[in-house]
């Protein structure tokens, strides 16, 4: 097929409604396909997503207001911050059936079982490292935990 009939077979589809066209001459087959609506020389500029345009009116505008200071929704807890020193899974008993090592108010000694971390099936007890009272409790049982996150409060 001559190049001058192909481009004159794509200029048809380019300039018609056609979506598709399909030519056999002799044993030369050329089928010719939109490949989209818009046309090729037309270039669209997309926003990427998540990022958002803000245009300020036009004419005189008071400045923005300072950002107000915002207040500590949770407080910091007082006391000595027991972390866990590996990742794992939090447990507060030794099985599922026992009580747990220490709840909120209890009076404990320096090198007492906190509670126990299972990190690659193996079981580490957590030892206080000071006396005091356990004030709060910040790890639910079965939770896992990560390289010092805390887990305690003792006051």
């Amino acid at each position: 097929m001559d190049l001058r009939k192909l481009k004159t077979l794509i200029d048809l589809v380019a300039e018609s409604d056609i979506a598709e066209l399909e030519v056999t001459e002799g044993e030369s087959k050329v089928r010719i396909v939109k490949s989209s609506a818009m046309p090729q020389n037309q270039m669209v500029m997309m926003q990427p997503q998540g990022m958002q345009q803000h245009y300020a009116p036009q004419g005189p505008s008071a400045p923005p207001p300072a950002p107000e200071p915002i207040a500590a929704v949770v407080a910091e807890p007082t006391g000595h911050i027991v972390k866990s020193p590996m990742v794992g899974t939090f447990y507060r008993s030794s099985s599922p059936g026992s009580p747990a090592f220490v709840d909120v108010g209890s009076s404990i000694k320096e090198g007492e079982t906190l509670c126990i971390i299972e990190a690659m099936k193996l079981l580490n007890e957590i030892d206080s490292d000071v006396a005091g009272i356990v004030t709060k409790i910040l790890v639910e049982n079965g939770q896992p935990v990560e390289f010092g996150q805390p887990l305690f409060v003792i006051g």
